[in-house]
């Protein structure tokens, strides 16, 4: 499995199986609904807060994984299993941030405040 970074796409295991992920425009849009909020500025003043709960980020894995074709709802997202558990899926959200929102991978850290 190939990813193009430089089109946002991030490669993940969920449940012992390869996924790419990627933030789309529609991804993004679908971001902007679920966070409530009127434009990618605001969605990301909304990431810089560093306060995202685990909702938040099923949020933002699953926004990726439909971005890249993937049929997933959230709700089986909840069940699903990454290496390293809670940070494993903060790493993949702050991955998935970096490539599309920042420059570097501090500033995306920064983003969802992991360190």
């Amino acid at each position: 499995m190939i990813v193009n970074k430089h089109r946002g796409e991030v490669k993940a295991v969920l449940d012992g199986k390869p996924f790419i992920l990627c933030l789309t425009l529609g991804a993004l849009a679908e971001l902007e609904v679920a966070f409530d909020v009127d434009d990618l500025g605001a969605l990301t003043e909304r990431f810089s807060s560093g306060k995202l709960s685990a909702n938040d980020l099923n949020r933002i894995i699953g926004a990726g994984l439909r971005g890249a074709g993937h049929l997933v709802e959230d709700s089986d997202l909840k069940s699903m299993q990454i290496d390293g558990g809670a940070s494993g899926f903060a790493n993949l959200a702050s991955e998935l941030l970096t490539l599309t929102f920042a420059a570097t991978p501090e500033l995306a850290n920064h983003v969802i405040g992991v360190s």
